[in-house]
């Protein structure tokens, strides 16, 4: 085709503009003059290649126990025990506390709302917990001289037919649900029963003498007892319910009480009420533990709704201790404003009371988590021992005066 010298101009120009637009041709590029206006160009920009996936670390899982519920945070074993998250099981229930005097042979039963005492439940000799079973449905009075556990309903508060156990100085249940664990203090036994019948499976002798209190692994299959009265330690497989290790304490006189595992589950703390403080022990290794002075008489451990602290009762100076487990030290004492004892309990189920019997003084203390302050002193039966305040959050109860996962 024939171009005139005027059409040929037309087409070199449009040529040499359409060859000026495209990216890196001809002038300097549009953005350039845009930033140095301290404006964005108008132009779309160039589609950036996507960034190469990081492939997704996968979550750490818990091996659990057979037929243990799932562990819900492996940084955390006390995850279901938030304000107020109760189970379906205890929703309903009304709001308790179950005292156990042991020189009394009753339960005292006070409605934390009133601060008062509603009921006295009479119970077999010498009460020395009131424990939650595993399914959360009962609470068993632990008859240690008696030799019988008495069920209560806590939806009616009623006490039902006793169950005959011998020495049931404490209770607790496998992590699974399947049994009753009781610490046989005087026979020098743990006794593996069915949890529902209490029907004795399996007895394991123990050399050492008050087998008292324990808790499990974050995996549930062991668990760390003390002895009271030989200042020892045990550590028991529970599947095989046979004790695995052993120990005495590095303290002359040591008498170790409760037991508590941290929040990671790295360390168990052991309250012992004549060294005048807690143990810190590494569970898996089960090397000799080192102890942190909290006050004289250290007794009882109680961990925070928010896995922060742990409430340590000191029940020969009447004061609490708190430990804040970030910081790994104490950072509070509370001091009960007249004296007491303050021995066993629990946390309310909104976190913001603690309740501690007073052993010593036939009273109960009920005392702000957040300030210490001693919110009330209520008189109850002689010698108040493991107190439950029921209903409380978690899954299920290990024992004890409740602890739940």
């Amino acid at each position: 085709m024939h171009h005139t010298p005027l059409r040929r101009a037309l087409i070199a120009g449009a040529a040499l503009a359409a060859l000026a637009a495209l990216p890196g041709c001809g002038g300097e590029p549009k953005g350039h003059a845009n930033e140095a206006l301290g404006t964005k160009p108008a132009a779309v920009q160039p589609v950036q290649p996507a960034p190469p996936k990081t492939p997704k670390t996968p979550k750490k899982t818990v091996q659990g126990l057979p037929g243990m519920p799932a562990v819900l945070d492996p940084t955390d074993v006390y995850a279901a025990d938030r304000p107020n998250r109760l189970s379906p099981v205890v929703k309903d229930f009304p709001s308790r506390v179950y005292v156990p005097n042991t020189n009394d042979n009753t339960v005292s039963v006070i409605d934390p709302k009133t601060y008062e005492v509603i009921e006295t439940i009479p119970v077999g000799a010498q009460p020395q917990h009131v424990v939650p079973s595993w399914d959360m449905k009962t609470l068993w009075v632990n008859n240690d001289k008696g030799n019988t556990l008495t069920p209560i309903d806590p939806k009616t508060g009623k006490a039902g037919r006793t169950v005959e156990v011998h020495d049931p100085y404490n209770l607790y249940f496998t992590p699974n649900g399947k049994y009753a664990i009781v610490m046989a203090s005087l026979d020098r036994e743990l006794v593996f029963r069915d949890a529902h019948t209490m029907k004795r499976v399996k007895t394991e002798p123990v050399s050492c003498y008050g087998v008292n209190h324990a808790d499990f692994s974050m995996d549930g299959r062991y668990f760390i007892v003390s002895c009271e009265f030989s200042g020892e330690l045990l550590k028991v497989d529970t599947q095989k319910m046979k004790v695995i290790g052993r120990q005495k304490l590095p303290f002359d006189g040591a008498m170790p009480q409760d037991v508590k595992i941290s929040p990671d589950g790295k360390k168990f703390y052991i309250a012992d009420m004549m060294a005048n403080g807690m143990w810190v022990l590494d569970g898996d290794k089960f090397t000799t533990p080192t102890l942190l002075p909290t006050g004289k008489g250290c007794h009882g451990l109680y961990v925070s709704r928010d896995s922060r602290e742990m409430y340590i009762s000191n029940r020969g100076e009447g004061t609490i201790s708190i430990f804040d487990f970030a910081k790994n030290r104490l950072t509070k004492k509370w001091h009960l404003p007249d004296g007491g004892s303050p021995d066993m309990g629990g946390v309310s189920a909104d976190g913001k009371v603690l309740w501690l019997s007073g052993r010593y003084d036939a009273e109960v203390y009920a005392i702000d988590t957040r300030t210490g302050v001693e919110l009330a002193r209520i008189p109850v039966g002689d010698g108040p021992h493991g107190l439950a305040v029921y209903p409380q959050p978690g899954r299920y109860s290990l024992g004890h005066t409740g602890i739940f996962r």
